[in-house]
Order: C-alpha cells, then structure tokens, then sequence
C-alpha cells in the first residue's frame, strides 16, 4: 500500500502560496494530517479487528478499554461509564448496555467543545471472519469501519494533532464515544443530552458518503407504536360466538389510523409489521402490530402520540383488551442559525484551504443520529457527518472508506476546533 503522505501537503503549500479569500491553508495542520494518515489506519485496523455488536457486551468491554487506554495515553481524564441505570427502555433493549467512553481535556481558553462518535456495530460475534481489515486501493474495508469506527479514529487522531500543535485555547475539549448507538442509544441518551447543554458546539463524526460528501444539518426523528390486542379464543367453526376476535380488533385499530401521515410537515405513520392467531380453526385470541414514525420537528412527537392515544380508545369490539405503546426511538436533528454557520465555516476552510467541496444542506438526511440528542437542550451549534467519507453500512461485505477522505478530514476536524476555542465561527 503506497499512502504518499506528501500529495496532501503539497497541494496545501501550493494552494497557501496562490493565496485565497478567507485563508492560506496551515501548513503545520496539512504536514501532521499527513503524518497521522498511517496512524489513524492502524487504528482503524486495531477497532475493526474488535468486534462489537451493540448486545456483544465482552466486545464492547474490550473496545472499551482499547478507546480508553488512547485517550488516557494523550493525558485524558478518562472515565468509563456505565450507562443501564438511567436507560430508557423499549421493546429492544437489553437488560445491560455496553460502556461509555468519556475523555475530558483541559485547556487555557473558555469555548467548551464536544466531540462525538459511537464504537457498537449491527454485526453479530463471528462475521469478522468473513470481513477482516485490509487496504485495496483507496479503500480501507472492514465491519463497522464506516458507521463508526472511522468517526472514533478521526477524533483520537484529531486530537493527538492538537496535542502535536500545542494547541489548548478551548477551555474543555470532551470525547464521548458511546456503545448503544444502533440500539437507539437507549442508555447513553440522557448523558449525551445533557453534554450537549453543557458544550458551546458538538462536531458528531459520523461517516459522510462517497457519493456526496457533505454535512448534515438535519435528520428525521424516529419513532415506533406497537399494538397488543387480548381477545378470547373458541372453536371457529362450532361456537365463534363464544371468542373474542383480537384480529377483528387489530384490523379496526390499523384502518382508523391509517391516516394519521401529514406530508404538509413531514410527519409518517405507517403500519409495517402484524400477526395474529395460532390455527385456521381458533378464533384469534392474541393481535399485535407496529407503526413506524418518522417526524422532522421534535413538538410532532407530541401531536402524533396523542392522536394515537385518542384513536386507540374507539374500538371495535368493547371486550377486546387494547394496549398501545409509543416509543420515541430517537428525535429529528433540526437545523438551527447557529448549524448553519458553523456549518458555512467548514464549507469555507474545505473550498479556500483545501480546495474541496463540501456539500451542507437542512435537507433532512435519512437514518438517525446522536447528534440530536446532543441538540435537544441547547442552542448551540451541532453538526453531524465530520467523519470520513464510507459506503456499505450495515452491509455484510461492503463496508469501507475512503483513505484519500483521511487527511483532509482531519484537516478540517482540527481547523474547526481552533476556530471555535479562539471564537471564530459565527461573529
């Protein structure tokens, strides 16, 4: 694999000596991104070669400490933190959640900045065989490399570059990789929402893709209802009088809220998945069904839940037992002046210094994020999509990066947390 470290840097000096509207690139920043390239590939080699799936807590336990350990070794204080006690449960979620990774970093300045990444994956113990690490070109490839093992590499290395430049102006930098990201983050939510407050902006480094490389500004809540319905069973050919229908009941429940979608705002329900019944012959003493919810504002979670709530209680058959639940699996990340403008700065440092584009729209991008939960009490800014440019999430044998996305991400990641420390973004 030839990684030719000088290419980067040498078009950062030419582009510096050209000059440009807003400023010449750092050559300092441009040569230590280089420098780090091999680095941040062996440690994405290091966490690939971990596998751990959201419910694989021996994994997660050994990432963990992996994560931990590199942090501590740059002078973190470093805190390991279980997350169980204050989770929020859903249908999904396991009894025990995986560690957080908390890194907390001192500075001579006053800006609180957060970083933000998440260590679990989709895949199960075992399917790293099928997938190791390796480097084919300008792809680096392996399970969970993309959605987020990459985001946690480009903090770490982002960070040993500010140590390199002597850079403490931020008065505290904070890491927070989470373990439960793909189960809804049902543990670590409250603590990211509450850091989120605490932070004068969050940076999430969620992978950008290959086919656009942007940042996101917005993305659409999500949300589930599940119906349980409770009939009563009997011989359907001889005595269906005596049963309670829960299928009947279920239908009635589906059909009179099949319209509760609002395209004017963006609001979707729709039913998705349902089973009743055990033989053809028995009258259907169990019912269920789920709804998938997807808003783009986090008041429609209110208007959407109490709709549901008042259509449950008309039913159909009165013996029938109905029971309904709403789980707010995670909210929208709603574009703010503040995401924009940060937002706008990176879209400058990418086009002047690096002469890149870097898309950054409050079109609503699909899938969920931490980052707004980092958003939900705070008018800071919060930005999602500083990680490397992937494809192939979730795939089984698809999963890579791009190598050549590495230094100009890390380029940017420490360009932006300069800025914001010395109150740059936004004035």
């Amino acid at each position: 694999m030839k990684l030719q470290p000088r290419k980067f840097l040498l078009a950062a000096v030419c582009a510096a000596c050209l000059g440009t509207a807003f400023a010449a690139p750092d050559a300092r920043i441009a040569s230590l991104a280089a420098k780090e390239k091999p680095a941040l590939l062996e440690t994405l080699k290091e966490l690939v070669s971990i596998e751990s799936g959201s419910r694989d807590l021996e994994g997660l336990e050994k990432i963990s400490d992996l994560i931990a350990a590199k942090f501590k070794a740059m002078g973190g204080e470093v805190e390991l933190i279980d997350p169980s006690a204050e989770a929020y449960r859903m249908e999904d979620t396991p009894e025990k959640i995986g560690r957080a990774v908390r890194a907390t970093f001192k500075g001579t300045g006053k800006k609180k900045i957060l970083l933000i990444a998440h260590m679990d994956t989709v895949y199960t113990v075992g399917m790293l065989n099928k997938q190791p690490f390796r480097v084919e070109g300008d792809k680096a490839y392996g399970l969970g490399i993309a959605d987020d093992k990459q985001g946690v590499a480009v903090i770490a290395h982002t960070v040993a570059m500010l140590q390199a430049l002597k850079f403490k102006d931020y008065g505290t930098l904070t890491v927070l990789i989470n373990g439960d990201e793909e189960i809804s983050s049902p543990g670590s939510r409250a603590l990211i929402t509450r850091l989120g407050g605490e932070h004068d902006a969050v940076l999430s480094f969620e992978g950008a893709s290959v086919k656009e490389d942007k940042l996101s500004l917005a993305t659409a809540g999500i949300a589930s209802v599940s119906l349980n319905v409770t009939g009563k069973a009997s011989h359907a050919g001889s005595a269906p009088e005596l049963g309670v229908n829960a299928l009947y009941e279920l239908s009635h429940q589906i059909l009179q809220m099949r319209d509760l979608s609002d395209p004017a705002t963006g609001l979707k329900m729709n039913w998705t998945i349902s089973k009743s019944g055990s033989n053809r012959n028995v009258i259907p003493a169990s019912a269920s069904a789920g709804a998938d919810v997807r808003v783009l504002k986090v008041s429609d979670y209110d208007r959407i839940e109490q709709q549901v709530q008042e259509r449950v209680k008309k039913q159909l058959i009165p013996e029938a037992k109905v029971e309904m639940k709403f789980e707010r699996r995670r909210p929208p990340l709603e574009a703010t002046d503040a995401s924009r403008a940060l937002a706008t700065h990176a879209q400058q440092i990418y086009k002047d210094e690096l002469g890149r584009p870097l898309g950054a729209d409050d079109k609503v991008a699909g899938g969920g994020t931490d980052a707004a939960f980092a958003a939900l009490k705070t008018k800071a800014p919060v930005v999602e999509r500083f990680g490397l440019q992937g494809f192939g999430a979730h795939s089984a044998d698809a999963e890579y990066v791009l190598v050549d996305s590495i230094e100009p991400r890390l380029y940017l990641a420490t360009r932006m947390v300069m800025d914001l420390s010395r109150n740059k973004i936004g004035n």
